[in-house]
This record gives structure tokens, C-alpha cells and sequence, in this order.
């Protein structure tokens, strides 16, 4: 059983995040947390390999169909009008294109974080999903102010920055599927590992 100082986590900074030049921030607001950059890489992925970083499963895929609907819902617009369908998992479907052809479009960053709970830490620091409502303080709170209504709209995917991984099982995907088994460093930090 691993100490829970050494829990990994996955974290990508995404194309808005390194077109604003934040890259520096969000790493600055990991470390200040005692929150070790174990691995870390600049790089233009593949539509390959974002389609196969997101899950492609009917579940997902509907639950992107569900979350659309009620944000439809909630915000009084026409489901139908915009995606020609109100079959959830057909809007599931264009959604995630969304999202792959967005995280395509620009260079991203892509990095093992370790620590003390990283993936509930890392979450913590990161802020909700929709950055509109992110609390101030958290990096999505703090830069940015999108919503998943304009997004669908504008028939794109939402800018919120960074992706951090839900779970430790997502992570150990995440990892494996970005760094492989190469890549990931052992150092101790000055009076944090000490």
C-alpha cells in the first residue's frame, strides 16, 4: 500500500489555458500546495489520441447527452432547433466531437502531479466545470467565465482550461495512456519530502 504522499494524478492544461499563458499559474498553484510536477511535456496531440482519452462508451456519452438537455432545459433553449435531435446520446456524440476537435486545435501541456490526496487536491484547485460558476480563488474561477449554454450555442466545446482527472482509477488511465511508463521522476522537494 503506497503512502498518500504518493499519489499521482493527471493533469492538462488545455488550449485556452496555454493560448492566455497560464501555464506558469496553474503549475505556481500546484506547488504552492505541496503538490510535486512528477512529469511534464509541451505537445500537439493527434485526434487519435484525444479520441481515445475520452471515454467512448454509451454511458458517457449519454450522460453528455443528459448534461446538455438540462442545461437546455434549465436555460429555456431549443434542443431540437440546435443539434436537429433530442435523442441524448446522438447529442452526446456531437458534443465530444466538440471537445476532441477543441482539444486539437492548439498545443497543450500535459503533466503528473504527486501528493498527499493530488486527485481531490488537484480537483480542489482546478474549481468546477463550468467556470462561471467556479468559486474565485480556483483557476477556473479565476480565469475564466464560460458556460456550457454559450458553448452549445456557439457549437463548441467549453473553455475551462484544465482537465484533472475525477478519480485515482482515471488517473492510472490518464497516465498510462499520456506518459506510458517513461517519463515519471523521483525527487524529493526541499522541507515538504523531508
Amino acid at each position: 500500500m503506497k503512502h498518500p504522499k504518493e499519489e499521482l494524478t493527471y493533469v492538462m492544461i488545455k488550449p485556452d489555458g496555454v493560448r492566455k499563458g497560464l501555464i506558469g499559474e496553474i503549475i505556481k498553484r500546484m506547488e504552492q500546495r505541496d503538490l510535486k510536477i512528477v512529469a511534464l511535456e509541451m505537445f500537439q496531440p493527434t485526434y487519435k489520441e484525444m479520441d481515445n482519452h475520452y471515454p467512448k462508451s454509451d454511458a458517457w456519452i449519454n450522460r453528455l447527452g443528459e448534461r446538455t438537455s438540462g442545461t437546455y432545459a434549465k436555460y429555456g433553449h431549443d434542443l431540437k432547433r440546435d443539434f436537429g435531435t433530442t435523442d441524448l446520446k446522438k447529442v452526446g456524440k456531437v458534443v465530444r466531437s466538440w471537445l476532441i476537435d477543441y482539444m486539437v486545435s492548439a498545443p497543450l501541456v500535459k503533466m503528473v502531479v504527486q501528493g498527499v490526496h493530488s486527485v481531490d487536491m488537484v480537483r480542489k484547485i482546478v474549481g468546477a466545470t463550468m467556470p462561471y460558476s467556479a468559486d474565485m480563488g480556483t483557476i477556473r474561477g479565476d480565469f475564466s467565465a464560460d458556460s456550457a449554454i454559450s458553448a452549445n450555442i456557439e457549437k463548441r466545446a467549453i473553455y475551462n482550461l484544465i482537465h484533472a482527472s475525477e478519480t485515482p482509477e482515471e488517473a492510472a488511465h490518464e497516465i498510462k495512456h499520456w506518459f506510458g511508463k517513461k517519463g515519471i521522476y523521483k525527487y524529493k522537494r526541499f522541507g515538504i519530502d523531508e
